[in-house]
């Protein structure tokens, strides 16, 4: 029994097949590296922003989670406080300049909440960059396999007119190698897909903890405003 030699199949594949696999080895490569690195970012994210929560409930005052914020570089939850308090900093120094009115609050509360759903989203694009190049591998390569295959085939029918002969000894070393692209497609497909949905499923916590964390730091702000009036 002949053993199934997948590198002897590629060396004796046509240019096209090659140029075929060449292809979809690129997208595997691509795709393991994204899974990695994000494996490694989703991973420091959510222990930096366990550790952000537990030091911001505790301190005495926002200053103070500002100044513990800063250390945790790649938490959004931090980030996003970051952008926020600066823009606390800025509308408290204009209300120094000036006698503050309900209506001064209110405009200050919603350019707050501007600055803070445009960090939700800088941050949530950050977590999410490159996915998308899964989500492309995994509908992309299967046909780019299948491609290959279908060519492999074609030039397997033509040597077959070739030689004059449709025997199996003839058609199936051809037609094998063909069919290794379809078989490439779908491996390099399979695993982007799997870690796409699992990533996805882990942005798409991220932002939900992220949404409920700018919430709570509104109605931080909102007391302390009912507070004062």
């Amino acid at each position: 029994m002949q053993e199934l030699n997948i590198f002897s199949m590629f060396l004796n594949a046509g240019p096209m097949v090659k140029s075929v696999m060449l292809i979809l080895l690129a997208f595997s490569v691509i795709s393991w590296l994204i899974v990695f690195r994000k494996f490694i970012m989703f991973k420091k994210s959510r222990i930096e922003s366990v550790e952000f929560f537990d030091i911001f409930w505790n301190c005495k005052n926002l200053a103070e989670a500002f100044k513990s914020a800063q250390t945790y570089k790649t938490s959004p939850e931090a980030a996003v406080f970051m952008l926020g308090f600066n823009e606390l900093q800025k509308l408290n120094r204009n209300k120094n300049s000036k006698e503050e009115t309900l209506q001064d609050r209110l405009a200050g509360m919603e350019t707050l909440k501007r600055v803070l759903q445009k960090g939700c989203d800088l941050q949530s694009a950050h977590l999410g960059k490159s996915l998308s190049f899964l989500a492309t591998t995994g509908s992309t390569t299967p046909f780019i396999g299948l491609f290959g295959t279908v060519w492999g085939i074609m030039a397997s029918f033509k040597e077959i007119g070739m030689r004059g002969s449709a025997s199996l000894a003839v058609v199936a070393p051809g037609i094998s190698e063909a069919l290794v692209a379809t078989a490439a497609g779908l491996a390099v497909a399979i695993p982007a897909v799997i870690f796409y949905n699992f990533y996805a499923n882990k942005l798409s916590d991220m932002e939900n903890e992220l949404a409920a964390f700018t919430a709570d730091f509104l109605n931080l702000v909102e007391r302390d405003l009912i507070k004062r009036g």
